[in-house]
């Protein structure tokens, strides 16, 4: 690991990433490049306070700022002014700055510059005069550095000498000065002013009060990701979060932690040395040090809470301190005036707690050792008169008394509670506890083998269990049939990370092992090996009807369930159109749980498939649904699963504003998963296509694909096949687009894949007819027709009027022109506008071999259509395209029509007269709402009325397409 972690930071020239920090440091340049400025940085130890100014110090020395820093430090004597004048020291003098006699004050507190300032002045009568002249001297050695920032770190540190100079030079900056001051609020003097007197900005003073807070749990994965790339799994991000809370310092030396033990990221044994690992150096000393200065009362307060290491109410903080009720809620307010303890801002409001485990670490581990164990076992004591009994941390506080035999008894109970409420993942950890005990023999460590199996299958993050059920599969105290289920669930598991094949090779073994012993076990094999659709449909269709025969002769309702969830998806693979109803029929309601995931997981199934045929506001609902249902059932996969649906369905839909973030953050939230990887390698592709970064999209297509044949990702595949061949196309390679679009059609006949085959099939006719190949693409065409003939796949029958008219072009460009007409209707309906605005793009050139003028308004809408969703490249070429074919050059948007309405306007107007929202136009003309709602008020103004009386001034014509 240490080479990964040295491999990642090396990216980020050997240091970690600045994460969670934009805002922040926007706001600090910003202040910096317009001096004079006074900025204060606000922060608890650890949380970033001196690498934020850092970072802003770099990017200001590489715009010939002087960037000037001293430290305030904790001593019992402080040295007076010596932050300010350690900072002065590093002054680059190299472009001999030129000192006004007043410098000469700084003489004695600088000896190696003496020489260049001026003579320092005659003792001055009293301090105050003493303090002037320095307050002067220093302004003048500032304002003849030019343009310069000082910082003064740790101020809650700084002596009153030091405080009052640099409240008097706040007060009269330089001109080109910026000061910024960092400090712990919590450690200000009791009168809490960061200067020691009220500080207010002067007139033409800038500046800011930043305070910085703990980063967010997907800012602390983003910092391990970027140390550690892939290897940073979601568990141990989560670890990292639930340590550090946030704190920057502490996930860092965390991380640092790992790789000095040489643990691999993901792997078990890294999650639990973390939790092992001891907490920085600065961080312990700060909450000693509050500590020190506490009440005995205050400090058996902290010490309760340390043992018990959750919030915790002052009633049972009380208790376990041993104090009076009086005692305690005076002990409970000297710790939050200390800022030791915090109000929990959770579900467990109005309890107490450390802000972070490591603060709660440090605490727990100064109690002596035989009053924590007393403080344990009162604890437990306490615990039990609870309602409902808390066996997890009843668990916990046995084995942290000492009491290994009974732990074990109290972890078994706790993990099945833990599971009775759906809660998998405590139920996992304390599971992966008890499996590493060698005296957990027989049938308890059966129960608790196949317990965590089961909950390792369904999890987003399965690869920190992957080596312990390979290790469970082959441990001969357990039986045959328990080894068996064990490898489904790794084999299940293995099918959502990068090992696909070996995922459906335990699969097809367990599927062998359980048949005669466990055949209701055996039908969740056969379930999943049907829905391999690489292998082909009459592979997929044998394992189905194995699976159904099992179900039905096991007479479990969950197990058929799970068969028919498999049906559906199958059907809506070749979309038919049956299932649609099939699937409004699925339980949403049920006391058996299983059977509500099994409803899940169809949903979610279909509503994905349903995304490839075009039936795109059905599948953003059933992913929904999905969703919804996954997380009333404890299964987060499919959850997870079901968000991947939607922002694909965002994308389909033109919605792109941000979705590039949004995909780093999905594809974050569970970075080892090679499907998340795949689709936002496939959709930012597209993107940068229609940008014109062609060797980009190329990249990414050629990344989507790999990872997709990987996988068995068919759908994916396909798709990043299409872009691939038509980047291909773009660049004047046809020979190259051909070949991907052959392969990629192999794919499609031998999986049967022709209702998700969106975007392929024009550009593999494209490709073979730009080859000369026109005998292919034609079969091609013929070949895709007979086989959705009587599928529901609207998307791909958008394709083939788009393969029509591609071949027709040439020959019969009218007739080709009505096939590109039928495809940008068909688009316009399925619901995604780039799609629609590349089948009006064809529409105009095959138009206006027909006769000039008459590709100008499916021209004009193409591009007012790319302009509206930041497609420049597609844009620029349906420009070059007008000038081409001699039309008149417009700007983005419809032709001028005068008083009059425009073909697009007439269509709002229809719409209008239904009662349509400006959303439902939206999403009828495959709009953004903004751009409706434009329309709108452009129709309204021309005829002069308002939305409720617009049916009685515009009729729509009896052919639909213009009103009068």
């Amino acid at each position: 690991m240490t080479q990964d972690l040295d491999d990642g930071l090396a990216a980020h020239g050997g240091r970690f990433p600045l994460v969670g920090r934009r805002r922040e440091l926007g706001r600090l340049l910003a202040a910096l490049r317009n001096p004079p400025a006074v900025v204060l940085v606000e922060g608890e130890a650890g949380i970033g306070k001196s690498r934020l100014v850092r970072e802003a110090g770099l990017l200001l020395r590489a715009e010939h700022h002087q960037v000037l820093t001293g430290f305030c430090h904790p001593l019992r004597e402080p040295l007076p002014y010596g932050p300010v004048v350690d900072a002065l020291r590093q002054a680059d003098l190299t472009r001999s700055p030129v000192f006004p006699p007043t410098t000469g004050a700084l003489a004695p507190l600088l000896p190696d510059l003496a020489e260049l300032l001026g003579p320092p002045p005659l003792p001055p009568a009293d301090a105050s005069a003493q303090r002037f002249h320095l307050v002067q001297a220093v302004r003048s050695f500032l304002t003849a550095l030019g343009p310069t920032t000082l910082v003064v770190e740790d101020l809650h540190w700084a002596d009153d000498a030091t405080r009052d100079l640099l409240l008097l030079l706040a007060r009269d900056l330089p001109p080109q000065l910026g000061l910024v001051l960092t400090y712990r609020d919590e450690d200000l003097p009791p009168d809490g002013a960061v200067l020691g007197a009220a500080y207010h900005r002067q007139p033409g003073t800038g500046g800011s009060t930043i305070r910085l807070g703990p980063l967010a749990e997907p800012e602390v994965r983003e910092l391990a990701a970027a140390a550690l790339g892939p290897h940073a799994t979601t568990a141990l991000g989560a670890a990292l979060y639930q340590r550090s809370q946030g704190l920057p310092l502490a996930a860092e030396e965390d991380l640092i932690t790992l790789a000095e033990h040489g643990e691999t990221p993901g792997h078990r044994g890294a999650l639990e040395h973390l939790q092992d690992a001891a907490v920085p150096r600065g961080l312990r000393e700060v909450v000693l040090e509050r500590l020190a200065v506490l009440s005995p009362a205050a400090v058996a307060v902290a010490h309760a809470a340390a043992v018990l290491a959750v919030p915790a109410r002052e009633e049972l903080l009380t208790a376990l301190a041993g104090l009076s009720t009086e005692q305690g809620a005076e002990a409970l307010t000297e710790l939050l005036l200390a800022s030791v303890l915090h109000e929990d801002q959770g579900e467990e409001r109005g309890a107490y707690a450390f802000r972070h485990v490591l603060a709660q670490q440090v605490v727990h581990e100064h109690v002596p050792t035989p009053a924590r164990l007393r403080l344990h076992r009162r604890a437990i004591e306490l615990l039990q008169a609870q309602t409902p009994v808390p066996l997890v941390r009843i668990a916990h506080h046995t084995l942290a008394a000492g009491d290994r035999t009974g732990w074990l008894l109290r972890a078994q109970e706790a993990a099945d509670q833990a599971i009775a409420v759906r809660d998998g993942g405590t139920a996992a950890t304390l599971l992966r506890r008890l499996l590493d005990q060698p005296e957990l023999r027989g049938e308890a460590r059966s129960r608790a083998a196949l317990s965590l199996a089961a909950i390792a299958a369904g999890s987003v993050d399965f690869r920190t269990d992957v080596d312990l059920l390979r290790r469970l599969v082959a441990d001969p105290a357990l039986s045959l049939e328990t080894r068996g289920e064990i490898r489904l669930s790794l084999g299940l598991g293995l099918l959502t990370e990068n090992a696909v094949a070996a995922g459906f090779d335990e699969v097809e073994r367990a599927a062998g092992e359980l048949a005669d012993r466990r055949p209701e076990r055996a039908v969740r094999a056969m379930v999943a090996l049907a829905l391999k659709e690489a292998e082909g449909p009459q592979y997929t269709r044998a394992w189905l009807e194995r699976a159904d025969g099992a179900a039905r002769a096991s007479g479990s309702e969950a197990l058929t369930a799970a068969v028919h969830a498999t049906r559906l998806t199958l059907m809506a693979c070749q979309g038919s159109a049956g299932v649609w109803e099939l699937t409004e029929r699925l339980p949403r309601r049920a006391a058996d749980t299983e059977l509500l995931r099994q409803s899940a997981r169809a949903l979610q199934n279909v509503a994905d498939t349903a995304s490839y045929l075009g039936h795109d506001r059905r599948a953003a609902a059933l992913a929904t649904e999905a969703g919804q249902l996954a997380a009333h059932t404890g299964r987060p996969i499919t959850g997870f699963l079901s968000r991947g649906t939607l922002l694909r369905l965002d994308a389909f839909a033109g919605r792109w504003d941000g979705l590039a973030e949004r995909l780093d953050s999905f594809v974050a939230e569970y970075p080892t998963a090679g499907g998340p990887r795949a689709e936002r390698a496939v959709l930012t592709g597209a993107f940068a296509a229609a940008q014109g970064q062609l060797a980009l999209a190329r990249d990414l297509f050629g990344e989507a694909a790999r990872i997709a044949a990987e996988q068995l990702l068919v759908g994916i595949e396909l798709r990043a096949a299409a872009g691939l061949c038509a980047v291909h196309l773009s660049v004047g390679d046809p020979a190259r687009a051909w070949a991907v679009a052959d392969r990629a059609v192999a794919t499609v006949r031998h999986t049967a894949a022709w209702p998700r085959t969106a975007g392929l099939l024009p550009a593999a006719v494209e490709a073979a007819l730009a080859c000369g190949r026109r005998t292919a693409a034609e079969q091609l065409g013929a070949e895709a027709e007979r086989a959705l003939r009587g599928r529901d796949a609207p998307a791909a029958a958008a394709d083939v009027e788009l393969v029509h008219g591609l071949l027709l072009l040439e020959a019969e460009p009218a007739a080709a022109a009505g096939h590109f007409a039928a495809a940008v209707q068909a688009w316009r309906k399925i619901g995604r506008p780039y799609q629609t605005a590349r089948a009006l793009e064809r529409e105009a050139g095959a138009r206006h071999r027909g006769g000039p003028g008459a590709a100008d308004d499916p021209l004009a809408e193409a591009l007012a259509l790319f302009t509206d969703l930041g497609a420049t490249a597609d844009a620029a070429r349906c420009k070059q395209l007008q000038r081409d074919l001699g039309l008149v050059r417009r700007g983005p948007g419809r032709p001028g029509y005068g008083d009059g309405l425009s073909p697009r306007e007439h269509q709002v107007a229809g719409l209008l007269t239904a009662g349509a929202t400006n959303q439902q136009i939206a999403e009828s003309l495959s709009l953004s709402p903004r751009t409706a709602e434009n329309h709108v008020a452009k129709v309204l103004k021309k005829l002069g009325t308002s939305r409720k009386l617009v049916s009685s001034v515009y009729q729509v014509a009896p052919d639909g397409d213009a009103g009068t």
